[in-house]
């Protein structure tokens, strides 16, 4: 199952080390790629930072892989859940499941109506580092959820 998670903006320092860990870890159940596009200018007018940040992450998609939009205001997704998610994608054969996180001002409106899905990593507002490195944790844990492996202590659903 190929995975990929497409942010805006670059990451440094220990968050970037722990999202790398996170990575590898996640490596061993999914093809993960993580791509980044850049980040609108500073001090610009939040609306066109959206839409021109969209328009970058849009040129990166492509017409059959689905898309997940991580929003603070999406449907909450348990571990099961995503688990189960990328189950059901790999079962429908479907190329490619993108996680979209956006920038400081969030997604734009044009990703947001191409994304099959919006999803909520919780009710917080995050950083786009950090709710990359949770992510990525998240995709490996469903990973281990999908194989019955011990990491998940949150119960099984086997």
């Amino acid at each position: 199952m190929k995975v990929r998670l497409l942010t805006v903006g670059g990451m440094k320092g220990p968050p970037a080390d722990l999202a790398d860990g996170y990575v590898k870890r996640a490596a061993h159940y999914w093809t993960l790629d993580v791509e980044e596009v850049a980040a609108g200018a500073r001090g610009a007018d939040p609306s066109g930072v959206r839409t021109a940040e969209a328009e970058r992450l849009l040129h990166r998609i492509e017409a059959r892989e689905q898309v997940v939009a991580l929003t603070r205001t999406g449907e909450p997704l348990s571990s099961e859940d995503l688990a189960r998610l990328l189950e059901e994608a790999a079962l429908r054969s479907t190329p490619r499941v993108t996680f979209v996180i956006g920038g400081a001002f969030g997604l734009g409106e044009a990703l947001l109506d191409r994304a099959q899905q919006h999803v909520s990593l919780g009710g917080i507002t995050l950083p786009h580092e950090l709710a990359r490195v949770v992510m990525l944790e998240q995709l490996y844990r469903a990973g281990t959820i999908s194989r019955g492996e011990p990491y998940h202590k949150g119960g099984t659903r086997r």
